[in-house]
């Protein structure tokens, strides 16, 4: 599933490609692109027409399209597949396009989201006066937002008395970190998964969120992490960070530290990569 980085660079795209243009009109191929527009297809292609996009906005890893002077946002959540894509009116159709639109200028192109698996999707909502969609009012800021406030997150840390790892990927305490960018930061935090966040103290806490802007951002700097051609930017376009990961993906291959063989452990239905040198586990899982 695509995380902070890659969101992010999709965003990045539509605010070149498609803030400010108005809607034309909005074709939905397929309903369950938007089941969680609970009026229907009809009514989510309706109240798109002749409405102004502003500019893109993401927390975490869901992005949202204002709709200038309505209060309401279109809210897109990628999923494991999905795709918007700014494609000239005459491409072909994807095989797998799920919605269409085509906005009222000369500029020849559109707006589709393209997804295989169907996990994701597009919805309209309200928004706060903050421009926050209603329904992700629970999500809680990312480490690259500036209003990011670290001593609260050291102090839910401590609350919460959970692992490290559970901690980076619950979006109520840190949006945008997945699986592939948690494990990355641990690496270079010297930090085992299991490793209990009552431990932490205010400074490995500062040091750990420090990796985790470090590696996003590097990602940020390549267009993302692709595995497969499933992520890609709004050009169709797949990111390369994968070329630099030092712990997700890398079983058996040598620690860039130590040189000690990284490690895969089934975790909560993923799986967790570390090198038992660096990063040692607590005594009650050693």
């Amino acid at each position: 599933m695509p995380e902070l980085p890659e969101v992010e660079v999709v965003r990045r795209g539509l605010e070149r490609w498609v803030a400010h243009r108005t809607v034309a009109d909005a074709e939905v191929l397929h309903p369950r692109a938007v089941r969680r527009h609970i009026a229907g297809p009809d009514d989510f292609a309706h109240r798109l027409k002749g409405h102004r996009v502003g500019t893109p906005s993401r927390r975490g890893k869901y992005l949202w399209l204002p709709l200038e002077d309505t209060g309401q946002a279109v809210l897109a959540h990628l999923g494991m597949s999905g795709q918007l894509l700014v494609q000239p009116h005459e491409a072909p159709a994807e095989k797998h396009l799920r919605v269409r639109v085509r906005f009222a200028d000369a500029l020849g192109t559109e707006l589709r989201f393209v997804d295989q698996r169907t996990f994701g999707g597009l919805s309209l909502h309200e928004t706060a006066p903050d421009g926050l969609p209603d329904v992700i009012a629970h999500i809680a800021r990312d480490p690259l937002d500036p209003l990011f406030d670290e001593a609260a997150f050291h102090l839910a840390l401590r609350r919460k008395r959970t692992t490290v790892k559970r901690a980076l990927l619950d979006q109520s305490l840190i949006s945008g970190v997945g699986n592939i960018y948690a494990d990355e930061a641990l690496w270079r935090s010297r930090l085992h998964y299991e490793r209990p966040t009552a431990t932490l103290t205010r400074p490995r806490t500062a040091e750990l969120l420090g990796h985790v802007r470090d590696v996003m951002n590097a990602a940020l700097a390549v267009g993302g992490t692709s595995f497969d051609s499933l992520y890609v930017n709004v050009n169709g376009e797949s990111g390369y960070f994968d070329r630099s990961l030092d712990a997700y993906g890398r079983e058996g291959l040598p620690c860039r530290r130590c040189a000690t063989p990284m490690r895969r452990r089934p975790w909560m239905n993923r799986s967790s990569y570390f090198c038992p040198k660096c990063q040692r586990p607590p005594r009650t899982i050693a």
